[in-house]
């Protein structure tokens, strides 16, 4: 499901998520599950939940992923922070029903939301990192983007792909060096 769908540099999980979002695409909606469910109860087991807990947690994080879809916007965020947000806020909601504190893991940082300069700063370097990613050969682009936007590892996108690991790991490794090269003003 690569740029073959006509969704060009999106990662998979974004295709799926539109497809739910604009068609309420039950297909793509069982693949976001997969692919997430089991992400999803692993990070909810390790703040301290029980089995049965975890998995009626993820039920309704993917319920609310369902229902809520028309609110994603892939120009604000990811895929996967959009619904380790939601997740996120589901179990702080839950912690708080319990009357439990809230672990430390889930609490917001004390300090306040950036300043307009900051918040500025961060969207002009999420420009230049979208620019330098453009200037990439594609098929580096597409490995950086299968491993990092779409969370897959090398094994997983060799098997997606049918590319050999070495030449994935290559081509991620010449992207890499490339982005650094095309960002290196920004440190």
């Amino acid at each position: 499901m690569s740029g073959a769908s006509g969704a060009g540099a999106l990662s998979e999980q974004t295709v799926w998520m539109l497809a739910v979002r604009d068609a309420r695409d039950k297909r793509s909606f069982g693949l976001l599950f997969d692919h997430f469910a089991p992400r999803l109860k692993g990070m909810i087991l390790k703040s301290g939940l029980g089995d049965n807990q975890a998995e009626d947690l993820v039920q309704e994080v993917m319920l609310t992923v369902w229902r809520k879809a028309g609110q994603f916007d892939p120009e604000r965020a990811q895929v996967s922070a959009w619904i380790y947000q939601i997740a996120r806020n589901r179990q702080i909601d839950l912690h708080r029903k319990e009357s439990r504190p809230v672990p430390e893991a889930l609490k917001q940082p004390e300090e306040d939301s950036p300043d307009a300069g900051q918040a500025l700063a961060i969207e002009q370097e999420t420009a230049k990192l979208k620019a330098a990613l453009q200037q990439l050969r594609p098929d580096q682009r597409e490995m950086i983007e299968k491993a990092y936007l779409g969370e897959l590892s090398h094994s997983d996108i060799s098997r997606q792909t049918g590319v050999p690991l070495g030449t994935i790991k290559s081509r991620i490794r010449l992207g890499l060096e490339r982005l650094r090269h095309e960002l290196k003003e920004i440190r």
